[in-house]
C-alpha cells in the first residue's frame, strides 16, 4: 500500500445549469444564489481554504461570469464602503477576494460531472486533489475533508464521502456497497452504483460531493464511456478504480455523520439559510422567536 502525496488542489465544479431553481437561475448561476449574506459558493471555497488547499480550480460554463466577479477586487465598491467608514461591510467584501488565487476553466458542454473533473487534468498534474461540489453545504464545525486527505495520504487511492440516508431515498444517489477495514474508522469500498433502484442497493450509504482522488482518475475518465443519462460519470470511473490493482487504485470511505445540505434542493436550500441564520449573533436569537410565533 503506497503512501499518497499530501493535497493542496482544490477542483469545483460549477457548471451546472440550475434547472431545479428557475426562474431564478434563468438569468444567475445557481452557485451564487444567496445563503443569508453570501453565496453559497463561497462557503464551499471557504471550506477548502480551512482544510489547507491553497490552489483552487474552478470548472465553469457559460453566463458563469459573476462567479469569477464575486472573488475578484471591486476597487470602486471597496472605496465607497471605505469612505462611509461601513468596516464591516468592507470587510466582508473583501473576505471573497483574499481567500487566495482561484483559476478558471470552462467545461465548454455539459458532458458530466466525470468531464467536469477530466478538464482539471492539466491544472492538477500527477498529484492527489480534492473535488467540492457546489451543491453541497458542509457546515463549518463538522469538518471532514481533512480526515478524507488523511485517508487518501494513508491508503494511495482515492476517498469518498458518504452519508447515511434513509433506504427510501437512496435511488437520489450514488451508492456504495462497502467493506470494514480492520482498525480503521473508514470503510473500502467495493462496487459503486449511481441512482440504483431501491431494492437493488447494496447499501443506504450515499455519495456526497467531497472527494479527494488520486491522478489516476484521469486516464480512467478518458477512456469511461458516457453512462447513465447521456453524460460521463465520475461514479462510473470510481468503479473502475474500486475493482483495479496497481498504482493508485482502491477506493475508501469516509462515513460523514455532520451537519450537510444540499442547496440543488430547494427544501434543503430553505433549510441551510434558516440554519446557519438563526446561528447568526446579529439576529439568530430574534429570528429564532419569530420561528416560535410563526409556528406556534
Amino acid at each position: 500500500m503506497s503512501l499518497g502525496r499530501s493535497v493542496r488542489k482544490a477542483v469545483i465544479p460549477a457548471a451546472g445549469l440550475g434547472t431545479r431553481f428557475l426562474p431564478a437561475t434563468k438569468a444567475m448561476p445557481k452557485e451564487m444564489l444567496p445563503v443569508v449574506d453570501q453565496p453559497a459558493i463561497q462557503y464551499v471555497v471557504e471550506e477548502a481554504v480551512r482544510a489547507g488547499l491553497d490552489d483552487l480550480l474552478m470548472i465553469t460554463g457559460r453566463s458563469k461570469r459573476s462567479l469569477e466577479d464575486h472573488f475578484d477586487r471591486a476597487p470602486a465598491l471597496e472605496r465607497t464602503l471605505e469612505l462611509k467608514g461601513d468596516q464591516a461591510r468592507l470587510d466582508a467584501v473583501q473576505q471573497a477576494s483574499s481567500l487566495g488565487p482561484i483559476h478558471y476553466v470552462r467545461q465548454g458542454e455539459p458532458k458530466g460531472l466525470g468531464h467536469a473533473v477530466l478538464c482539471a487534468k492539466q491544472h492538477v498534474g500527477q498529484e492527489p486533489f480534492a473535488v467540492l461540489l457546489g451543491d453541497d453545504l458542509i457546515d463549518e464545525n463538522d469538518e471532514v475533508l481533512s480526515t478524507m486527505m488523511a485517508v487518501q495520504a494513508k491508503t494511495g487511492g482515492s476517498v469518498i464521502a458518504l452519508i447515511e440516508v434513509d433506504p427510501s431515498q437512496i435511488s437520489a444517489y450514488g451508492c456504495a456497497d462497502v467493506a470494514a477495514v480492520d482498525g480503521e474508522d473508514f470503510v473500502r469500498v467495493n462496487s459503486l452504483v449511481e441512482k440504483p433502484a431501491v431494492e437493488d442497493a447494496p447499501s443506504n450509504l450515499a455519495v456526497i460531493g467531497r472527494y479527494v482522488l488520486h491522478p489516476a482518475v484521469f486516464e480512467v475518465l478518458e477512456r469511461t464511456e458516457p453512462g447513465r443519462g447521456g453524460e460521463i460519470q465520475l461514479t462510473d470511473a470510481l468503479q473502475t478504480l474500486a475493482a483495479g490493482e496497481g498504482e493508485g487504485s482502491g477506493v475508501y470511505g469516509v462515513v460523514f455523520r455532520g451537519r450537510r445540505y444540499d442547496t440543488g434542493d430547494k427544501l434543503s436550500y430553505l433549510k441551510a439559510v434558516i440554519t446557519i441564520a438563526s446561528e447568526r449573533a446579529e439576529f439568530g436569537e430574534d429570528l429564532k422567536s419569530w420561528m416560535k410565533e410563526f409556528l406556534g
